[in-house]
C-alpha cells in the first residue's frame, strides 16, 4: 500500500456574519442564552453562494497552500447534507467550476452529516493507499441556512454555512494516518432534515422545504461518549498516547460537549483547537475549515500529530489520526 501526505489545506466562509445579538432580534434568545450554552458568539450566513460555490473558494486555496495544478486532482469527495441538487453531485459540480470538464476524475458525495469529512477522509485515504488514484481533493461543504427554520431555536442559533478542503496526495513518505468510523441507525430522527416522501401515483407533488431538526439533550449525550472513542480507537492504532498529541481539533458543535469530552480524556485544552464561537456548527465543513485556518495562522507544522474528531445525524462518528 502506498503512503499518502496531506499538500494543502484551505477554508471559506459565507459573506455575511451575525452575531447572537442580532439573531435575538428575530429569534426569543439572546446573547448570553446561546454563548453560555453553545459556546457560540456569532457564526456566517450565505445569502447568495450555494454550497459548491463555497467548496470552490476553500478549494481553491486548498490548491494554493499545495502547489498543485488542479489538472493533477483525479479524485473529488464532498461531505454535505445540503448539495446544491440532488443530482448531480456537489462534487461533479465543484469539478465542473474549477475548470477540470475534461478530466478522467472520480467525483461523489459523502453525507454522514457531521461527521461526514471524516468519512470523507477515510474513503479517500483507501482510495490513494489502493492505487485507484494518486491526487484526492477532499471537501466539506455547507449551506445549513437554507434548510434552517429561523423561529426554532434549538437549531437556528447553532447550524451555520462554511466548507473547509484538504488535498491529499499518494506519495512515499513516513507520515501515517489511521482512520475509525461508526454507525448506529437513529430511526427517530433526534437528528434529522426530511426528504420528500413517497406519493400516490400521478399524484401532483407538492414540495415543502426540509428543515434541520435536533434533539439537543439527546444528542449532547451521545456526543460525549462517541467522540471519547473515535480518539482512542485511533490512538490506539496509531500506538501513540494522548500526550503526545501537538493538536486535536474536533467537530465544532458545542464547546461544552468538547469541555466534556477533554475532561473524560484528561486532554489539555491548549492543544484543542476550537472556533465555534466565531463561526457556531458548519457540519461536514467545520473540521476542515477548522485546518484550514490553523494553517493560515501558521499554527500546523511538519512533523506534527494530529488528532480529529467528529460526530453527526445518524448517528455516525469517526476519528482520524495524522502525522504532518
Amino acid at each position: 500500500m502506498k503512503g499518502c501526505k496531506v499538500k494543502g489545506l484551505g477554508y471559506a466562509k459565507a459573506k455575511r456574519k451575525v452575531t447572537n445579538d442580532e439573531l435575538s432580534t428575530y429569534v426569543d434568545t439572546n446573547h448570553e442564552w446561546i454563548q453560555t450554552r453553545t459556546g457560540i458568539e456569532s457564526r456566517y450566513i450565505s445569502e447568495d453562494e450555494n454550497t459548491s460555490d463555497l467548496g470552490v473558494r476553500a478549494a481553491k486555496m486548498a490548491l494554493q497552500d499545495a502547489q498543485i495544478d488542479p489538472k493533477e486532482i483525479d479524485l473529488i469527495i464532498t461531505a454535505t447534507f445540503t448539495p446544491d441538487k440532488t443530482t448531480p453531485s456537489t462534487a461533479c459540480l465543484i469539478q465542473s467550476k474549477l475548470g477540470m470538464k475534461e478530466q478522467a476524475v472520480m467525483a461523489f458525495d459523502i453525507n454522514a452529516a457531521c461527521s461526514g469529512f471524516l468519512y470523507a477522509l477515510q474513503t479517500a485515504h483507501s482510495l490513494l493507499a489502493m492505487n485507484q488514484a494518486k491526487c484526492a481533493l477532499i471537501i466539506g461543504a455547507e449551506v445549513i441556512s437554507k434548510q434552517l427554520d429561523w423561529e426554532d431555536r434549538a437549531t437556528c442559533i447553532i447550524f451555520a454555512d462554511g466548507a473547509g478542503a484538504m488535498v491529499l496526495k499518494q506519495e512515499d513518505t513516513a507520515c501515517r494516518m489511521f482512520h475509525y468510523a461508526r454507525s448506529m441507525g437513529d430511526e427517530q430522527g433526534i437528528i434529522h432534515s426530511d426528504a420528500p416522501l413517497p406519493r400516490k401515483l400521478f399524484e401532483k407533488q407538492i414540495y415543502t422545504p426540509s428543515l434541520v431538526r435536533m434533539n439537543g439533550s439527546e444528542t449532547f449525550r451521545f456526543a460525549v461518549k462517541a467522540m471519547q472513542e473515535s480518539m482512542e480507537a485511533v490512538l490506539q492504532q496509531a500506538g501513540v498516547k494522548m500526550e503526545e498529541i501537538d493538536w486535536i481539533i474536533p467537530h465544532q458543535a458545542n464547546s461544552r460537549i468538547i469541555a466534556n469530552v477533554c475532561r473524560r480524556c484528561h486532554i489539555d485544552m491548549a492543544h484543542v483547537y476550537m472556533n465555534i464561537a466565531e463561526y457556531g456548527n458548519t457540519s461536514a465543513a467545520s473540521i476542515p475549515l477548522a485546518l484550514g485556518e490553523m494553517k493560515e495562522k501558521g499554527l500546523l507544522k511538519e512533523g506534527m500529530k494530529l488528532v480529529l474528531s467528529g460526530f453527526g445525524a445518524g448517528f455516525t462518528w469517526a476519528g482520524a489520526y495524522i502525522e504532518l
